[in-house]
């Protein structure tokens, strides 16, 4: 699948960025129970622009205002550390941000015509963590500069130290502090609040939770992304009647819903998913978008014969499991996760990123370095995720019902997704998936 495309990225030069001022001394960034479960993953964002928004990353114009952002940020340049119970933490001790520099050997627009989602993943930076983790780097940010103008920049870390909200609200604060603008998500270090952490207050035991699939085999996926307009939004609906079965059914649910039947139709089952919802803004006493971790609740949804029921009562399903979701079902989501194992891809993984829209703006498009240079695409990937594939639904940056959904899946099936003819009556722009 593609063309032949060997070190088209190569990596010329690694630095570190540092903060501007120290950390108080002794701070330590400790991580909750979700953060730990979700430790068998990593969250990779890349940011796209047509031209670059720096001349050069070596002019102080570029490095201070990120040390100074890094200042706000000390879990970001500490180190892991393991106690002596064997409990690991982030000591806050200022060792700096890795910082790469690449080269691709192509245009940005070529690259985003025939580049797959595992070539793609070479825009980020990524080492496991070592068994001494003192010097190692968990944050890391990749700076890949395209023939002919271009750049990507490639976020990475651990999952357990932050998810995609978390790293999408450190570049656009970047961004701000490079035009010297306020920090409009200021992060914030504060821990869950303690209605959704005491689990013990959950009234179920551990063997009324999903049983983890035994045995998951290591399978070769594939990664396509498909950007839906608002027009194709006003179709979908309109053909499956969709907002006469369910009124309330937003661009998530439709595009959700449309994907689930046709990835089930592939599969030749998958009946059951993992719902993944941000629930930063779904709490009585909101989170703000800088709470910096983990905000996830995990849930397991299921419809049997889901292709047989058609993409209108798929929707409706995911519209009132996601509208139901409360303190006390997240709380029970919180509990459940201690026990799963893999977060992503056991079961077929759908992920809502409907949050990242505020006032109308999706923030990660809200990332922009110089006045009228928006990011022209983000990518979002979950590393080590199951055999059973992810779904993302993210806000488009076309603003209104338009949406990219971004699929990972086993080759077989993504071979039959690309040429699923009720996706593409769509007229999706697929990118991402290589040239064939």
């Amino acid at each position: 699948m593609g063309i032949s495309r060997q070190n088209r990225v190569e990596v010329k030069s690694m630095l570190t960025a540092i903060s501007s001022k120290p950390s108080r001394s002794g701070q330590v960034h400790t991580f909750s129970a979700l953060d730990n479960a979700v430790t068998p993953h990593t969250v990779h964002v890349i940011f796209y622009y047509p031209r670059s928004p720096f001349k050069s990353f070596d002019l102080d114009s570029v490095r201070i205002p990120l040390s100074e952002l890094l200042s706000m940020y000390p879990p970001v340049i500490g180190r892991v550390n393991k106690t002596q119970e064997g409990i690991l933490e982030v000591k806050c001790n200022d060792a700096g941000l890795r910082v790469l520099k690449a080269k691709v050997s192509v245009g940005i627009d070529e690259w985003l015509r025939s580049a797959d989602g595992h070539e793609e993943s070479d825009l980020t930076a990524w080492e496991d963590m070592p068994e001494d983790p003192s010097t190692w780097s968990p944050f890391r940010m990749q700076i890949n500069e395209f023939e002919g103008g271009g750049v990507a920049i490639g976020l990475s870390c651990p999952h357990m130290h932050a998810d995609a909200t978390t790293l999408t609200v450190l570049l656009k604060s970047w961004t701000e502090a490079q035009r010297r603008q306020c920090i409009t998500q200021p992060p914030s270090f504060f821990p869950l609040p303690y209605n959704l952490t005491d689990t013990d207050a959950v009234n179920s035991d551990r063997d009324s939770f999903s049983k983890p699939i035994a045995g998951l085999v290591s399978t070769k996926t594939a990664t396509a992304t498909f950007r839906f307009s608002g027009s194709a939004f006003t179709r979908c609906v309109k053909e499956h009647s969709i907002h006469e079965i369910s009124p309330k059914a937003t661009p998530f649910d439709v595009f959700a819903a449309l994907f689930w039947t046709r990835v089930s139709l592939a599969k030749d089952k998958s009946d059951r998913v993992c719902l993944c919802v941000d629930f930063r803004r779904l709490l009585p006493n909101p989170l703000p978008y800088g709470f910096f971790g983990n905000a996830l609740n995990f849930s397991s949804l299921e419809m049997t014969n889901v292709v047989d029921v058609g993409v209108g009562h798929v929707a409706r399903l995911l519209n009132e499991h996601v509208s139901s979701l409360n303190v006390e079902k997240i709380r029970f989501g919180l509990k459940r996760a201690r026990y799963q194992g893999k977060m992503y891809g056991k079961d077929l993984t759908i992920v809502n990123m409907e949050h990242m829209i505020v006032e109308g703006e999706p923030l990660m498009y809200q990332a922009v370095f110089e006045e009228g240079v928006k990011p022209m695409h983000v990518s979002y990937r979950i590393g080590n995720d199951g055999g059973e594939g992810v779904i993302m639904v993210i806000p488009s940056p076309e603003k209104g019902f338009g949406r990219t959904v971004s699929v990972t899946l086993p080759e077989e099936e993504m071979s039959k997704l690309l040429s699923d003819q009720e996706i593409l009556r769509l007229e999706p722009e697929v990118i991402l998936k290589g040239v064939k």
